[in-house]
């Protein structure tokens, strides 16, 4: 399918020609990266900005590492760069065994991390991760840095915080301060490129601290904080996990699709809670499935 929208096409040389480009254009520009989802919008005619910004040549926005105690990740920087990332495996386990789910090996080989959080589909892969692992998206604009937490990052179905006239610059995920472990739980319909039926982050903390976070099953992917709360500070037992899946249909709100009906997403999502809960633990304890290996 031919792309039949007219546009200016921009290839800036650094962040602050590129400032300048969506400064002037007041939010009727696109950037570009990865391009994976802008090129499909312009070819169906869902997007039909007067520019295109091709942010692919910047140096500032390449680089993967550990700065200010944080592993900070450029807006350039593809899934399958954070998936051949040894920093990320060590530190960050479930990025990388989320990153590892995207869609398909040609898609993750131009896919960036920053461009998935800016499309905002309800059921994206990287978000859950990054919100257990309490990132924040650093931004760029014309007079000034903004670093928005992920928790303030979504604010509604493909809407975010960034502004017309802003770049994202890096997300930043600080440095684990205790021994943590976790999983990337993810229903799909087959096995290969596919989009979430329903995504689950689980990451426990050496001290008894849950973090959860679920995707594709409400407008926004978000953290379970009433799960989080009852399971903070408790041993894990079959009884506490069966309190913690009585309240999954509080955190969530899934709808009947194409790819499952609510009822599927609700039933399947308290399953994976289960089974992400128990890999936490036992990793955390030097036991369980290695990271990556699935869990459906």
């Amino acid at each position: 399918m031919p792309i039949t929208t007219e546009f200016a096409y921009h290839k800036p040389k650094d962040l602050a020609e590129a400032s300048a480009l969506l400064a002037r254009y007041q939010g009727r520009a696109m950037p570009l990266a990865g391009g994976t989802d802008l090129i499909l919008w312009l070819k169906e005619g869902l997007k039909a900005p007067e520019a295109v910004i091709d942010i692919k040549g910047i140096p500032e926005l390449w680089h993967l590492d550990v700065k200010g105690g944080s592993l900070a990740i450029g807006a350039r920087v593809t899934f399958t760069e954070l998936i051949e990332s040894e920093l990320v495996k060590e530190r960050f386990p479930v990025l990388w065994e989320a990153s590892r789910t995207v869609a398909s090996c040609g898609v993750r080989n131009r896919a960036t991390l920053a461009g998935n959080l800016c499309a905002a589909v309800p059921s994206l892969d990287g978000a859950p991760a990054l919100l257990v692992y309490d990132a924040c998206v650093r931004t760029r604009g014309p007079a000034e840095e903004r670093e928005i937490p992920m928790s303030e990052w979504f604010t509604g179905p493909k809407r975010t915080a960034l502004l017309p006239e802003e770049l994202v610059a890096a997300v930043e995920l600080p440095l684990p301060a205790k021994k943590t472990a976790g999983c990337y739980v993810k229903l799909g319909r087959y096995q290969g490129e596919d989009l979430a039926q329903v995504g689950l982050a689980v990451l426990a903390e050496a001290g008894g601290t849950w973090k959860l976070a679920f995707c594709a099953v409400g407008p926004v992917a978000k953290r379970a904080e009433r799960i989080e709360s009852l399971l903070n500070g408790k041993k894990l037992s079959d009884a506490l996990i069966a309190k913690a899946k009585a309240l999954v249909a509080q955190e969530i709100s899934p709808i009947t699709d194409i790819r499952a009906s609510k009822e599927y997403r609700l039933h399947m999502a308290a399953v994976m809670l289960e089974r992400g809960l128990k890999t936490a633990a036992a990793r955390l304890a030097g036991k369980g499935p290695a990271y990556g290996a699935s869990l459906i």
